[in-house]
């Protein structure tokens, strides 16, 4: 399989980066998706319509997407695990729903509290609705490579599950592995089982960075033929129910492997490092990302 010669960077700070924060001011939210709107990102998860209660940093998704720039050439998605939520997003003029179980088990039953053939049966209606307002949907498998609770997940589990996804409606189903375990071996196995079934332009991984694997696990799933990743601004993020997990893989650092590789994502990664820093300057934080910590270096001197 060739490696792509373009990439879709899926941008999930503002969303799976920032749910893990425990407060973030509505202002710093939006600061957020402006500046990588103008950093070049053109598909950016703005939010999710959860419940608050589970869920507290998500409760001002109607506010942000109200607050935001909308550049034509930006697709904006948020996560609707239900339809309660799909028709918030929908009222909030959201261009893409996301819904999300997993390939465990154990997993699915501790983060949405129900079975996985059961949580496939909640996305029927949210499927739906999006069909019937012409708008696309877009699936999360969690756990991929591994579970908190339940240890190894076996490849044959998420073709099983990537496949339902596909079934119900999903043009695209992400590949997450949730805690960081993977490497670049078992990235290789588990896409060599999926693509005998699936056809590479139907997936997309989704790395977190725990063990500093996610890089090589990409480039693994690039020379695979796989052309969307997931990734966040300066690293945020980490998963509340799945301990020590740390955040997903930096969009600075992707950027920064294209580039190198020969494939222009048409992101203006000075900007991206700024637009990071100043999310992490809000959150009293660093930044994760060593190729922005580099880039803003260089700025400075």
């Amino acid at each position: 399989m060739a490696m792509p010669n373009q990439v879709r960077i899926v941008e999930v700070g503002a969303r799976d980066g920032l749910q893990n924060e425990t407060s973030v001011p509505l202002a710093a939210k939006v600061a957020l998706i402006n500046g990588l709107c103008d950093a070049g990102l053109k598909h950016i998860e703005g939010g999710a319509f959860v419940s608050p209660k589970w869920v507290p940093q998500m409760a001002d998704s109607s506010a942000v997407f109200a607050a935001i720039e909308r550049p034509d050439e930006v697709l904006f998605s948020a996560l609707t695990p239900n339809l309660k939520g799909a028709e918030l997003a929908l009222q909030a003029g959201v261009g893409e729903f996301a819904i999300f179980t997993a390939a465990s088990e154990a997993f699915a039953n501790k983060n949405i509290n129900c079975s996985i053939d059961e949580s496939i049966e909640r996305f029927r209606p949210v499927v739906a609705l999006a069909q019937a307002n012409g708008i696309k949907v877009r699936g999360y498998v969690s756990c991929v490579l591994g579970c908190p609770y339940q240890g190894e997940v076996s490849a044959q589990k998420v073709l099983e599950v990537s496949q339902q996804l596909l079934d119900l409606g999903c043009y695209e189903v992400s590949l997450g592995d949730t805690i960081g375990v993977g490497t670049a071996n078992q990235v290789e196995s588990l896409l060599s089982v999926l693509l005998q079934d699936i056809s590479a332009d139907k997936l997309a991984v989704h790395f977190h960075d725990t063990y500093g694997q996610a890089i090589s696990n990409i480039y693994t799933a690039l020379k695979m033929g796989i052309a969307t990743i997931d990734s966040a601004v300066a690293g945020l993020g980490g998963c509340p129910y799945a301990k020590g997990a740390s955040g997903n893989v930096a969009t600075e650092d992707v950027v920064y492997l294209l580039q190198k590789l020969g494939i222009n994502p048409g992101i203006d990664l000075q900007r991206l490092a700024q637009t990071g820093a100043a999310i992490c300057r809000a959150l009293d934080k660093q930044p994760q990302s060593k190729v922005a910590n580099a880039v803003l270096a260089h700025c400075d001197q």
